[in-house]
């Protein structure tokens, strides 16, 4: 190995060697050890290679959580191609878009994918490679199968050159509008953010890490940094909140990632039940703040472990941080600040800015922009997008929030999720935290309406809980908090809110009902 450990290839070749007999998998009962994942990668970046790719082909990951997502990702890294990552949450136009936007080569995909992917086979334009996890009986006669793909390659390493500045993935938005964008970044940016994830996440050496979301987001960035540490990863297909419960008692797992509803339904899965939480370092979350009666049960059963990220695809989970010491309810100020989502991260600059991109002062409400060494270099086939969302090195993040005189950022709302009822801007957020509070209310969704008078309506779309449901008076009584002009005017009970493919609160969807009759999503 020749030069600085500045690709990818030559960081995880040297982390797998390091660590050897350490055990860096665990799925199903099956063990992975460090020396082993080297060897099962090294066979696929050999095979890889032998059907063509070079630094910059795109190669996707379409499977649930599994080993062979990890090994897949290792192998690509070894033989210097980029990844393209989907979920088992996305439709087939979906898919189909992604794949023929990123122009991928080689599709290695998982058995939840093979209906989907045979119904748009003929549309999908730049395949010429497909791997199927599964045995070749069961496989379409142009598939290829995992064994045959990989199972006879060399396990030896592969010899490639990188540069910094290749493509280390195209990862596409889960947006609620139009088409998704493929976010590119280059190996250099992928280093850097996955160096901060060690950082500020304080991941260490003796880390046992669970994963129990989805590969191709978040959590797979979590695995890439625990792999340069040595960590051991138990990974699940899926979660279940007494999985977990049972992986932390049984299995001493020190660090974990959730979001706020899958912390909630794990302690409220304890009950009477009791468990062994003292190996728990890290609960780290994102996607929401955690409302604060819930935190203080929360730090009550498990201690204070939780760090909050705030960050997005353009620049991947570290924009801010809400740290350990941060979550407290000692007094009014900690309180307060569990409100946000933390200050700036070693490596980031935050700015609130107003509509002519001019910086307002502290207390003042904006537009988000941030400044990270991740920053995205461009988006996919998207030049105006980029030049609009990158701007003299700053990401424009198209939330709104604003930022505290002691640099915490408070974030109110997504820019086009704002409603504007008589002329006052409400920001959707504001409201749903605020219902979010109600110890009856499991998921709530704020959107505006047309109404006559003014314009839009706030609505509130909310998921109760079976064993305390609200009644619309107990919110309403809730929402008097509010400013008169942001408290809902109307209020709905219902069974589900729709999701995007990437799990976030789809309210082009949930809106659309409401605005099949206008020509424009506003009023």
């Amino acid at each position: 190995m020749e030069g600085k450990l500045n690709t990818l290839n030559k960081l995880y070749n040297h982390a797998l060697t390091k660590y050897g007999n350490r055990t860096a998998l665990i799925f199903e009962g099956k063990k992975l050890s460090y020396q082993n994942l080297k060897k099962a990668s090294n066979r696929v970046a050999h095979a890889l290679l032998r059907h063509g790719v070079q630094a910059n082909t795109r190669v996707a990951l379409m499977m649930e959580n599994c080993l062979e997502f990890v090994i897949s990702d290792m192998g690509l890294v070894q033989a210097g191609g980029a990844k393209v990552p989907l979920n088992s949450m996305l439709g087939e136009k979906e898919i189909e878009y992604i794949l023929n936007d990123s122009g991928a080569e080689i599709v290695i995909m998982g058995e939840s994918f093979f209906g989907k992917f045979q119904n748009i086979e003929s549309n999908v334009r730049n395949v010429k490679l497909v791997v199927g996890l599964s045995t070749s009986e069961l496989l379409p006669n142009n598939w290829m199968s995992w064994d045959e793909f990989q199972g006879n390659e060399l396990e030896t390493d592969v010899a490639v050159h990188s540069s910094p500045t290749d493509i280390a993935g195209i990862f596409y938005t889960g947006g609620t509008t139009g088409v998704p964008k493929g976010v590119v970044h280059d190996q250099r940016n992928v280093i850097q953010n996955t160096f901060a994830h060690i950082m500020e996440l304080e991941i260490h050496h003796d880390e046992k890490i669970l994963i129990t979301s989805p590969l191709p987001h978040s959590a797979g960035m979590v695995v890439l940094a625990g792999l340069l540490k040595g960590a051991e990863h138990w990974v699940e297909k899926g979660f279940h909140p007494q999985i977990v419960l049972n992986r932390i008692h049984e299995n001493r797992i020190t660090f974990t990632f959730m979001v706020p509803t899958m912390i909630y339904r794990v302690m409220d899965e304890i009950k009477d039940q009791e468990y062994n939480f003292s190996s728990l370092r890290t609960i780290m979350y994102g996607a929401a703040p955690i409302t604060a009666e819930r935190l203080k049960q929360g730090l009550n059963i498990f201690g204070r472990v939780f760090i909050q990220i705030y960050g997005q695809t353009e620049a991947p989970n570290l924009i801010t941080t809400l740290r350990k010491d941060d979550h407290r309810m000692d007094d009014n100020l900690y309180q307060r600040r569990l409100r946000s989502c933390g200050q700036p991260v070693m490596s980031s600059l935050v700015k609130i800015v107003d509509d002519n991109g001019n910086e307002v002062p502290h207390g003042t409400e904006g537009e988000i922009l941030a400044s990270t060494p991740y920053n995205m270099k461009f988006y996919h086939h998207k030049p105006d997008a980029t030049e609009e969302t990158i701007v003299q090195g700053w990401v424009h993040t198209g939330d709104v929030g604003m930022l505290d005189e002691d640099g915490y950022l408070y974030l109110l709302d997504r820019k086009k999720d704002m409603i504007i009822s008589g002329g006052m801007n409400v920001y959707t957020t504001e409201v749903e935290n605020l219902i979010g509070k109600h110890p009856g209310v499991q998921l709530a969704a704020v959107i505006g309406v047309p109404h006559d008078d003014w314009g839009e309506a706030v609505m509130a779309v909310i998921i109760p809980s079976k064993e305390n449901p609200p009644t619309v008076e107990s919110i309403h009584e809730l929402c008097q908090q509010l400013s008169s002009y942001k408290r809902p005017k109307e209020i709905k009970f219902v069974e589900n809110i729709p999701l995007t493919p990437y799990g976030k609160i789809d309210k082009k969807a949930l809106k659309s009902q409401y605005w099949a009759a206008k020509d424009r999503g506003i009023n």
